[in-house]
């Protein structure tokens, strides 16, 4: 008798098995059919379908992620990215996803405390950049120039550029290193150290010639300068 129920068991046990991997097989063919006719949705849908099979540390929870990210879908990246480093906390990229979207959602104290734990893992000049913009838009004045003086000291791989609004019809994308110097020149304006930015104005000029914006802030402080003189 005892026999006749272990085999039952097993045959309902195997049964079950191969009903979920036949489930599981089928989201998968839904999400490559969802992504090869551009619907984000039912292919996010498929994959929290496979999550709720997986269970909560199911790597289709980061594919879900990237495709919130890459569509710019900032607070359910957020959430997700949120969700999986409290398992892979040493994440850099997923950490840096983080980061990006809490930014995006406009969050700019979350956004300080994210970037100063990615920039503690990277050492990279760009995220110290990025840390010391949210912390002058937060008037943070101190800090960020504690940032942008750490960014300025960091390695530059010349292959990363920053794009400004020069005006409603155009951008300029300027190297990293001049970009720093820039956002140094405006962190000591709002430390009221006129010199000092037009200094730091200056060496955004040398480092990338054609910077609209820094030109325009050196024109207006030396303007100011004339008009003190007169």
């Amino acid at each position: 008798m005892k026999n006749y129920i272990f085999i039952a068991v097993l045959f309902v046990t195997t049964s079950i098995l191969a009903q979920t991997t036949s489930n599981l097989e089928l989201q998968q063919q839904k999400i490559k059919l969802a992504l090869s006719y551009n619907d984000k949705e039912a292919a996010a849908s498929a994959m929290y379908s496979i999550i709720a099979m997986e269970g909560a540390e199911s790597t289709y929870k980061d594919s879900l992620a990237y495709m919130y990210f890459n569509n710019a879908k900032y607070v359910s990246s957020f959430l997700v990215t949120n969700d999986i480093l409290k398992y892979k906390p040493d994440n850099v990229e997923l950490l840096e996803m983080n980061a990006i979207s809490v930014e995006n959602m406009g969050a700019l104290d979350k956004a300080i405390e994210v970037y100063t734990d990615l920039l503690s893992r990277t050492k990279n000049n760009y995220h110290a950049y990025k840390l010391a913009g949210l912390q002058l838009a937060s008037k943070k004045y101190i800090d960020a120039y504690k940032s942008i003086k750490k960014a300025d000291l960091l390695e530059d791989t010349g292959k990363i550029q920053v794009t400004f609004q020069v005006n409603k019809n155009y951008n300029q994308s300027v190297d990293l290193k001049a970009a720093i110097a820039y956002l140094e020149g405006i962190i000591l304006l709002n430390l009221e150290k006129e010199k000092e930015a037009k200094l730091s104005f200056m060496r955004a000029v040398n480092l990338f010639p054609d910077f609209v914006l820094a030109k325009s802030k050196i024109t207006t402080l030396e303007n100011s300068e004339q008009k003190e003189e007169e």
